[in-house]
């Protein structure tokens, strides 16, 4: 049997390797400024499951994922900067056209 593991450190580490993905993002300007600020919008996306996950247990009592209506509008920000990162490339696919 597994002991138990917290995967908090391990969600809270992932962000430095993100936020170097971001800075040297920005720095190369190797994507359009459009996907780029999709990228930067998953920050948004994290904070936004972050307060919903803290709700989800203060305010039901259990996980985020159980309860429909916050998990939805949480995942409903990490579509809407995967759209963001899509429409900043289809934009720079037709400029090259």
């Amino acid at each position: 049997m597994m002991p138990d593991f917290d995967p908090s450190p391990l969600f809270a580490l992932s962000l430095f390797p993100y936020l170097v993905f971001l800075y040297y993002l920005g720095q190369r300007r190797l994507l359009p400024a459009l996907s780029r600020r999709g990228f930067q919008l998953t920050l948004l996306f994290v904070g936004v499951t972050i307060a919903a996950a803290v709700v989800a247990d203060l305010r039901f009592g259990t996980e985020l994922v159980a309860v429909d209506a916050l998990h939805g509008g949480a995942e409903a920000f990490l579509t809407l900067s995967n759209a963001v990162i899509v429409a900043g490339l289809i934009g720079y696919q037709k400029a090259l056209r």
